[in-house]
């Protein structure tokens, strides 16, 4: 994987951490609380999987730290807490944030692929929606491994490949341009937020924790599966909302329940 690869992915959320032009209207308390408000409204899955509640007294390591709404709940529980990003922005929001409620973590600049931490240094380490964004995903698994405490455990959600977020992009990018035997792949690398995201089947995901002692793994629908938000920051338009408004939800929650975006990992080291 070239520099050039991650300079793009750098780049891309440099200009704007994930949901920052949707969902934070400035960088004021009220902001803040509205943005972590919606956040759990809209993706609720992450209160239990991330585990805030247990945290008390645990090194965690979140890597990934965007617009901080997980990070200031993690260290409001008692977390000895740090957190890393590859851009500068989201350290600068996140540490904006924790000033703002009084709370506090280390917080630094760094690549996932390259964690500035010894060996064993961590109770958890925590990701949400993050690793599949770097060009090498599996050297991000290595490395979560490699910092997590033996009996430690790390809660990573990465993106599934049969997702109705990926059909939707298909038929967009793929089908209405005459080009159906484009791989979901290259769809996801060309159209789904920073330059050269991926998804994950189960199996692949289950390759890439196969050196924890024991893997969980859940596919979840969420809010991009159902159409029931915005889109993303780079995808609206009136063919959108169009969709919005006819999308039958409840036979995609019948028919296609393990079709979701969100894969959500938990491995014990």
């Amino acid at each position: 994987m070239n520099d050039s690869a991650k300079q793009s992915v750098y780049e891309f959320w440099n200009r704007a951490s994930c949901g920052e032009e949707l969902y934070l209207a400035d960088i004021s308390r009220e902001s803040y609380e509205a943005h972590a408000r919606l956040r759990y409204t809209l993706e609720p899955e992450i209160v239990e999987f991330a585990g805030f509640d247990s945290v008390r007294g645990q090194a965690v390591l979140e890597i990934g730290v965007g617009l901080g709404a997980d990070h200031a709940r993690f260290a409001a529980n008692g977390a000895e807490l740090w957190g890393v990003d590859l851009t500068d922005r989201a350290v600068e929001h996140t540490r904006r944030r924790l000033q703002t409620f009084g709370l506090t973590s280390r917080l630094s600049v760094a690549d996932a692929e390259h964690l500035p931490f010894a060996e064993a240094s961590f109770d958890v380490v925590y990701s949400w929606g993050v690793l599949h964004h770097s060009p090498d995903t599996a050297r991000c698994i290595a490395e979560v491994a490699r910092v997590l405490r033996p009996g430690g455990t790390a809660r990573i959600m990465i993106y599934h490949t049969y997702s109705m977020v990926g059909y939707m992009l298909w038929l967009r990018y793929a089908l209405l341009r005459g080009r159906p035997f484009t791989r979901l792949r290259t769809i996801y690398a060309r159209h789904l937020e920073s330059p050269g995201t991926k998804a994950y089947s189960v199996a692949e995901a289950r390759a890439l924790f196969a050196s924890f002692r024991t893997v969980t793994i859940t596919t979840h629908q969420g809010h991009g599966d159902l159409l029931t938000s915005q889109a993303g920051q780079r995808h609206q338009g009136k063919l959108l909302a169009v969709a919005r408004a006819v999308w039958p939800r409840w036979l995609i929650r019948r028919v296609l329940p393990t079709h979701g975006l969100t894969m959500m990992i938990t491995a014990t080291k």
